[in-house]
């Protein structure tokens, strides 16, 4: 079973009381009922897909109900970290050189 550490609750947990919540770090447009369609598109549909790590957001549904950001690498499905909602991006992930 894959255990996700929650920043809130500090304590990992099983991944069945978690939800992913999408891409993180997306910039949320201030007049979303006034872009067109293409842009409306590409904010709600369109996501990079990349193979190695990326940034998400989760919810701790079945927990403290809070959303985090999660670092995940999606070759191997493991979590690099996890941090608190509205914190900026890492700029160095633990365990990378340099």
């Amino acid at each position: 079973m894959l255990l996700i550490r929650c920043p809130y609750c500090e304590e990992e947990r099983p991944e069945l009381e978690f939800r992913n919540a999408g891409e993180a770090h997306i910039a949320r447009s201030a007049n979303i009922a006034g872009e067109n369609e293409d842009d409306f598109e590409k904010f709600f549909f369109i996501r990079s897909n990349p193979k190695g790590v990326i940034y998400e957001r989760w919810r701790h549904i079945h927990g403290c109900a809070r959303f985090f950001n999660a670092v995940r690498d999606t070759v191997t499905d493991k979590f690099v970290m996890t941090y608190k909602a509205g914190e900026p991006k890492p700029a160095k992930l633990p365990g990378a050189s340099k």
